[in-house]
C-alpha cells in the first residue's frame, strides 16, 4: 500500500509540475515560486496549487460575467469619450484597450476631507439623489460609517429613489448577517452579494476561491461619483483595530466619467442579477471641465494588464513621479520599470506603510528595497497608521486613485476600479496630500539597508519568492 502511494503521489506531482511548465498565462517567476512550493511541501504544495495555483475564472459566474458586458457594451460605446484617444498619451490608449471607457470631456473633482469629511459629503448626496444611488464595496462594517451610510440609503428609498448595494462576500460576510443590512432590505434597498463562496468543494472547479471583487463604487443619479480607497467603514477599522486609523483618499467627480463607472457598476450588478442594462440618461454635453476616464481590471479580462497599465503610467513621467500604496509587491514588469524610470533621472517617491496588516506583504515588500534604492527610488514608511491610499501622481498634472494596489492580487485575482485624470489643479491636491503622507513618514536609509544582516535578507527574499503566489 505505502509503495501505491508514494507511485500515486509522484505521478500526481509529475503532472502538476508539467502542468505548471506547460501553462502560457504564467510569469517565469510565479512558474519558479510553484515549483518550489511543490518541492519543498510535497503533500501541502499538491492541495494549495489545486486551490490557488490556477486563476480560473469559468462556469455561470464568468457567463453572467460576459453576459452583463456584451449587454453594457454599446452603451460603453456611446459613453462620452474623446474619439481621437491617441492624443493623450500612451496610458490612455492602453487604459482605452481595457474595457472600452477612453477619455472624456468636461469632467469636475473635489478632493474630499478624510475621514468624516468624505462621509458627509457622501450623505448630502445621497440626501440630495433624485433618482438612483448605485453603491458597490468590498468591505462594509457594521459601524458608525457603515450604519449612517445605511440610514441614508433607507431615507433615499422613502423617498423614491432607486437604491442598489453590492457588496463582496468575503469582504462584508459579517454586515449581510447584521441587523442593518436586513433593515436596508426590509425598507426596500435593492442587495446582491459578489462571488458568493456557496459550497467551496464545487466553487473551486469553477473559480479561485480568493478572487474577489475589491471595488468601492458609489454613484449618485448617474452624474456624480465618489472614487477612492475608502470601504464603507471607519477610519478605526475595528476588524483590525491595532493598524488604525486606516488612511484613505476619496475624490468626488461630476461628468461623463461618473457615466463610465456607472456602467462599470452595472456590469457587477447584471453578473449578480442578469438582465437588461437600465436605460441611461443622455449623456450632456461636455462643459468646462478636465479629461478623465474609468478603468474597470479583474480576472475576467487580459492577465498582466495591470502592471502593463502602471508601467505605461510610470513611463509618462518626465519631472516626478509620488505613489503611495498599502500593498506593495510589484512584480518584475513594475519592479523594473520604476527602476528605470527612477535611474533616468525622474525623482521617484514610494510611500508604504511602516506597519501593514498582512505581515506576509510586508516582509515580501521589503525585499524589493534594495533594488530600488539603488536605482535612486526614494522610499517612504508612514508612521500615522496604515496608509491605505492608493495614489499616483504624475508630473503634479495627472493622476490615478482608485481601488487597485501595487501587488499581485491587484493585479491578477481582484475586481478594481481606478480614473485616470489630468487636471493639474486635482492632481496638484492630490499630491499636496501625497506630501502629508511623506511628512508623517520615515525615509528609508538606502546606507541602512545596505547593511541588513545576511539572515535577514535571506528571510526577506524568501518571502519575496513566494510572492508572485501572495
Amino acid at each position: 500500500m505505502a509503495t501505491l502511494l508514494s507511485l500515486l503521489h509522484i505521478s500526481v506531482f509529475a503532472a502538476v509540475t508539467l502542468r505548471v511548465l506547460a501553462r502560457s498565462d504564467m510569469l517565469p517567476a510565479t512558474r519558479v515560486a510553484w515549483i518550489l512550493v511543490l518541492l519543498a511541501l510535497p503533500l501541502l504544495g499538491l492541495v494549495l496549487y489545486f486551490f490557488f495555483g490556477e486563476v480560473h475564472f469559468r462556469g455561470r459566474v464568468q457567463r453572467a460575467h460576459a453576459a452583463a458586458a456584451r449587454s453594457t457594451r454599446a452603451l460603453v460605446a456611446n459613453s462620452g469619450a474623446a474619439p481621437d484617444i491617441a492624443r493623450f498619451g500612451g496610458a490612455s490608449a492602453f487604459a482605452t484597450s481595457v474595457n472600452g471607457f477612453g477619455p472624456t470631456f468636461g469632467n469636475r473633482g473635489e478632493l474630499l476631507e478624510s475621514p468624516a469629511g468624505a462621509r458627509a459629503r457622501l450623505i448630502a448626496d445621497f440626501d440630495a439623489a433624485e433618482s438612483s444611488i448605485d453603491l458597490l464595496y468590498y468591505i462594509w462594517l457594521d459601524d458608525e460609517t457603515g450604519r449612517a451610510v445605511a440610514d441614508a440609503l433607507i431615507r433615499a428609498t422613502g423617498r423614491g429613489v432607486r437604491c442598489r448595494v453590492l457588496v463582496d462576500a468575503i469582504g462584508a460576510r459579517a454586515f449581510v448577517r447584521s441587523d442593518t443590512w436586513a433593515r436596508m432590505k426590509a425598507a426596500g434597498v435593492d442587495t446582491e452579494i459578489c462571488l458568493p463562496l456557496g459550497n467551496p468543494l464545487v466553487t473551486v472547479f469553477l473559480r479561485r476561491l480568493d478572487l474577489r471583487n475589491h471595488r468601492k463604487i458609489t454613484v449618485i443619479d448617474g452624474r456624480i461619483l465618489h472614487c477612492g480607497s475608502q470601504n464603507c467603514a471607519d477610519a478605526a477599522f475595528r476588524v483590525k483595530a491595532r493598524y488604525a486609523p486606516w488612511v484613505d483618499i476619496m475624490v468626488r467627480f461630476e461628468g461623463p466619467v461618473a457615466r463610465q463607472m456607472h456602467l462599470l457598476f452595472l456590469q457587477d450588478w447584471l453578473t449578480c442579477r442578469p438582465g437588461s442594462p437600465d436605460p441611461l440618461p443622455d449623456a450632456a454635453e461636455p462643459g468646462p471641465g478636465f479629461v478623465a476616464q474609468a478603468v474597470g481590471t479583474g480576472p475576467n479580462i487580459n492577465h498582466d494588464v495591470t502592471p502593463q497599465l502602471f508601467a505605461r503610467l510610470f513611463g509618462e513621467a518626465k519631472r516626478e513621479l509620488v505613489i503611495s500604496t498599502p500593498y506593495f509587491v510589484p512584480g518584475e514588469t513594475v519592479c523594473q520599470t520604476l527602476m528605470g524610470v527612477a535611474r533616468s533621472g525622474v525623482p521617484v517617491t514610494l510611500i508604504v506603510p511602516a506597519r501593514n496588516d498582512s505581515g506576509f506583504v510586508s516582509r515580501a515588500s521589503r525585499s524589493y528595497y534594495p533594488r530600488l534604492l539603488a536605482a535612486g527610488v526614494k522610499i517612504a514608511e508612514f508612521n500615522g497608521g496604515l496608509l491605505h491610499a492608493k495614489t499616483l501622481t504624475i508630473d503634479g498634472e495627472a493622476a490615478f486613485i482608485g481601488s487597485s494596489n501595487l501587488d499581485i492580487r491587484s493585479f491578477d485575482l481582484n475586481f478594481e476600479n481606478d480614473i485616470l485624470l489630468r487636471d493639474a489643479p486635482l492632481a496638484g491636491a492630490i499630491r499636496e496630500r501625497q506630501m502629508q503622507y511623506l511628512a508623517s513618514s520615515t525615509i528609508v536609509d538606502p546606507a541602512a539597508v545596505v547593511a541588513w544582516s545576511l539572515p535577514r535578507r535571506i528571510w526577506l527574499n524568501a518571502f519575496a519568492v513566494v510572492g508572485p503566489l501572495l
